[in-house]
């Protein structure tokens, strides 16, 4: 993944408002608290870290702090590291001020988001700050106000396809063709990053051709029929065996619960009342089973909601 990363504001792919804007800033040299946001895999992070080469080359480690907000989240982490980091002063070179990314953003807390705002306030001349977070909502106003924002849109297929393409001719992969890439494409849902990664893992297990099977394989995609007949079966007692032997196979509950949404949205057949209730039990099973509830009783217990909506 990392070899493929861009590594100039002028690699990064498809994101042309974010990087004219960005290439009149390293013009200048002035820049701004930069606040990005966007779905997963669009090129968030790798672009400013492009952007931060561009500005120091060579000195880019000593004036780069790059922390993972979701793991080191805490009003600490904000008061030591990143204070301590923001008071040196960057007094060597072209560019006065260092660069500190805050990735995953929205995963901090209220209080460290609050420490980080007066931390901006107070350093804003010798260190500018980029918050990196997929939810905007999650970023308190004062930090939202003190950023300029930027969108990352999902990325369009045919440039996905392309850089898969690419990557496939460099790395020697043998894949059939475009619209197996754009199957891979589909199962990563448009994560550029996520592609990249199940591409790699698919072909370091395939010695031949890749086949859509063995990105089903390695992605835990569960085979549509065995979707299609958990949705279509009307008795519950069959529909809790075949829960029991689904969980059994080792298949992920929450993969189902993803599959199933997309089953149900296409399914014109039900009414628009039972489709309403059917889609809400589904919410309520993945918050039970992503707070612990076992994977079986609650599947068992979106069966008896599934036999009443037939």
């Amino acid at each position: 993944m990392e070899k493929y990363r861009p590594k100039t504001v002028d690699d990064v792919a498809s994101q042309e408002e974010v990087v004219s804007v960005l290439k009149k800033c390293l013009q200048s040299g002035d820049l701004p608290h930069l606040l990005f946001f966007g779905p997963p895999g669009t090129g968030k992070t790798s672009t400013i870290l492009a952007l931060a080469r561009d500005l120091y080359a060579h000195e880019f480690r000593q004036k780069v702090l790059e922390l993972n907000a979701s793991d080191e989240r805490g009003i600490a982490v904000i008061r030591e590291k990143v204070k301590n980091f923001s008071q040196m002063t960057a007094n060597q070179g072209k560019i006065r001020y260092r660069i500190v990314i805050l990735d995953e953003a929205d995963s901090m807390t209220r209080d460290a988001q609050t420490a980080l705002r007066r931390i901006m306030e107070k350093y804003t001349k010798t260190t500018r700050f980029c918050l990196i977070c997929n939810y905007v909502t999650k970023i308190i106003p004062p930090l939202n106000s003190r950023c300029s924002k930027f969108r990352f849109k999902p990325l369009p297929l045919d440039i996905l396809v392309n850089k898969l393409d690419t990557i496939c001719d460099q790395e020697g992969v043998n894949f059939r063709g475009k619209d197996d890439l754009a199957f891979l494409i589909n199962i990563a849902e448009g994560d550029m990053r996520r592609a990249v990664t199940l591409l790699q893992s698919v072909h370091r297990i395939s010695s031949e051709q890749i086949t859509r099977d063995d990105i089903r394989n390695i992605a835990g995609v569960i085979p549509d029929t065995i979707v299609e007949q958990i949705y279509a079966e009307p008795i519950l007692d069959r529909l809790t065996k075949r829960i029991r032997d689904f969980v059994r196979e080792g298949y992920s509950g929450d993969q189902l619960l993803t599959q199933l949404l997309q089953v149900i949205i296409a399914d014109d057949r039900i009414e628009d009342i039972k489709k309403a209730l059917l889609l809400e039990k589904l919410a309520v099973v993945e918050h039970r089973m992503k707070d612990g509830a076992s994977e079986l009783i609650s599947l068992q217990d979106l069966a008896a909601t599934i036999v009443s909506s037939h």
